[in-house]
């Protein structure tokens, strides 16, 4: 019998076809969106993401995402440094500076001004260069995508010199690093570097990254910061997830998404749902003699679930292929995208959600024919 439910369902070509593409158009849609949107969120954290040396970030406790910087007082710092249990406190001051190259070509800059002594928060994959290099004087590491905006087109070389805020800076070192929310160039250098580099005021610390003692517990540590220095302390992980949360918050990312993902949804389970009904009504007589010759209800379930099921697994597998082919590709041609990708989780939710989508299909079919009138093969 499933061989004869494959030939029913494979014969009718265009609706086995549509069937098909509607399945996949509505996997391709929704893990599309799904994953850029986890992108977009993840870029908001990236440059949190990329500071893997520390412990704990310390802020003013006013601060509500890595975007929003309340300056703190070198004092600050030293208050952090004589909390028991904390091995080292290094300063990261986090602005945003106008870089000019020699062609006149003005570019906006994320700035991240690093420890002189230990380089805390430094890129971790240099493609050219080398992060000690940092320490020359007016020396900066960029980034790959950064270095293509300022100079489209050119390879990448060091030695190069752009400013910033009306001061020289010299390129020693061009890393990788995870794309920002804002596709500005990331600037790395020193913090008495960065302190030249930005717009002076009265304060200039950003955060103050730390690491606790071997064995310390980072819980009892960040509420021994808070009580001792009234700064808020956090792990990468938590000031993340409060990043994100603002942006979720207070932007219209997750609805412009979310109303997407829902049309995609609807688009497939609503043209696939109808397509698959119509599919069956024309067939009835087929099912009708069927149950004639003695099939049973429970056997003509199995063919309807069947057709479905392969409905279901053809058409997510072209449309969860199209969508990794999509990130494959756009990775590749355009390096303002990257980062962008297809988890698996994604792939797994997808999956679960088309088997929905194939439920809701069959499920008045299957009524439809559970309660057909096997007479009605003998009818004209």
């Amino acid at each position: 019998m499933h061989a004869v439910a494959l030939r029913m369902l494979i014969g009718d070509r265009a609706k086995y076809l549509g069937l098909i593409f509607s399945i996949a158009f509505a996997t391709m849609l929704m893990s599309n969106q799904i994953s850029i949107f986890i992108g977009v969120m993840q870029r908001t954290a990236n440059q949190i993401i990329d500071v893997q040396e520390a412990d704990l970030w310390v802020m003013d406790p006013r601060v509500r995402y890595v975007d929003e910087v309340e300056p703190l007082t070198d004092v600050q710092l030293y208050d952090v440094r004589g909390v028991k249990g904390v091995a080292w406190a290094v300063p990261l001051h986090k602005s945003v500076s106008l870089a000019h190259a020699g062609d006149s070509l003005i570019q906006n800059a994320i700035l991240m001004g690093i420890d002189d002594a230990t380089l805390t928060g430094a890129p971790t994959r240099m493609l050219l260069g080398s992060v000690t290099d940092l320490k020359r004087p007016d020396a900066i590491i960029i980034d790959r995508a950064g270095y293509g905006s300022i100079w489209p087109g050119e390879p990448l070389q060091v030695g190069k010199e752009i400013e910033l805020n009306e001061r020289r800076a010299v390129i020693v070192g061009i890393c990788e690093a995870r794309a920002p929310y804002v596709t500005f160039p990331i600037i790395y250098t020193k913090y008495t570097d960065a302190m030249k580099y930005s717009n002076r005021t009265r304060k200039q610390l950003s955060f103050v990254l730390v690491r606790a003692e071997p064995g310390e517990d980072i819980s009892t540590l960040k509420e021994r910061i808070s009580k001792e220095t009234g700064l808020a302390a956090l792990t990468w992980n938590e000031f993340m997830w409060q990043t994100i949360g603002y942006y979720m918050k207070r932007t219209g990312i997750p609805v412009n998404f979310g109303i997407t993902i829902i049309l995609g949804f609807i688009v497939g389970a609503a043209v696939s749902g109808q397509t698959f009904y119509i599919f069956v009504l024309e067939n009835l007589k087929q099912f009708g003699a069927l149950k004639a010759i003695g099939v049973g209800n429970g056997t003509i379930l199995t063919m309807i679930l069947l057709q479905a099921g392969l409905i279901a697994v053809i058409g997510y597998a072209l449309g969860i292929g199209l969508c990794a082919a999509f990130f494959e590709i756009t990775s590749r041609i355009a390096v303002h995208l990257r980062g962008f990708a297809l988890p698996w989780e994604v792939v797994a939710g997808t999956a679960g959600i088309v088997l929905i989508i194939a439920a809701i299909a069959s499920l008045a079919s299957i009524r439809r024919v559970m309660v057909l009138d096997p007479a009605i093969v003998f009818r004209g």
